[in-house]
């Protein structure tokens, strides 16, 4: 399996060894959001473009986007996110991916950050 990559919208992404890979939010952006009470995740089979937005995130201080870290199509939801969104505060990086997704380009991928710049990029904001 794949290291974990960033992009600057706070998502991270992470193949499989079968060639998909997971979605999910950043343990950051699960910080600054607070207790998550609601996932909106995209429908399986669309299709959708780096950086757009694909679903919203809500807590009880504000909402948040959710966007895409590359180009491709949803092939799952994470059902246990939608019955339980808490579970993104409790393990961001693991049990709380919110979708499994199929990646146009796996090369493109290049351009998202590892967790070392991800750290540097997120101290940069504070």
């Amino acid at each position: 399996m794949s290291a974990i990559l960033f992009s600057t919208e706070h998502s991270w992404i992470k193949q499989l060894d079968d060639g998909t890979a997971l979605v999910g939010i950043s343990d950051y952006a699960q910080e600054q959001l607070g207790d998550i009470v609601f996932v909106e995740a995209p429908e399986v089979g669309r299709d959708f473009v780096v950086d757009e937005e694909v679903g919203t995130i809500e807590s009880v201080k504000t909402n948040g986007e959710l966007c895409a870290p590359a180009t491709g199509s949803v092939l799952e939801i994470n059902r246990a996110v939608i019955d339980a969104p808490e579970l993104i505060n409790e393990s961001a990086l693991d049990d709380g991916w919110i979708f499994r997704m199929r990646v146009d380009d796996p090369d493109a991928l290049q351009e998202l950050m590892g967790e070392d710049d991800y750290a540097d990029f997120i101290d940069g904001l504070e």
